[in-house]
């Protein structure tokens, strides 16, 4: 039998099926009831929650650790590399070290502007976060009031 053939017997098989079948796309039988998804906030659920404290220590971390280090690391290549050129002077290797030293301080600059824009971001996310939570609390007031006063 030829694959054709075959395929066209399958297709037949299937299409057969279905016109006498009934197929429900459901859970086995012996599971038991189901229970619905755990609410947020919920010990069982997945967190939704942000951290301002630990938005702010990885803002911390990147002012203080890594924007001085990546500084630190981009300095020192700045100086090795003007040594080589001053070596290589007259020849082409200094002015291929120039063209690559050039592009090496403009990637440096766009990383420490990066970092600089995830700092920033880190620190307005956690102002926005708490600036949220905070109008939130202040629409239930009077609600609050209202149950209170109950």
């Amino acid at each position: 039998m030829s694959f054709e053939e075959e395929w066209a017997q399958r297709k037949d098989e299937v299409a057969e099926r279905h016109a006498t079948q009934m197929r429900l796309n459901q859970l086995p039988g012996d599971q038991g009831p189901t229970s619905p998804p755990p609410l947020l906030g919920s010990s069982n659920s997945p967190d939704l929650a942000t951290t301002p404290a630990k938005k702010k220590a990885a803002a911390n971390s990147i002012e203080n650790n890594i924007e001085p280090g990546t500084r630190t690391a981009a300095d020192a290549a700045d100086e090795s590399v003007r040594d080589a050129i001053a070596e290589f002077k007259g020849w082409e290797t200094a002015a291929g070290l120039k063209k690559a030293h050039h592009q090496w301080d403009e990637q440096v600059e766009r990383l420490m502007g990066r970092l600089s824009q995830e700092k920033s971001a880190l620190r307005n996310t956690a102002i926005l976060f708490s600036n949220n939570d905070l109008e939130t609390e202040a629409a239930f007031a009077p609600l609050k009031s209202k149950v209170s006063g109950i």
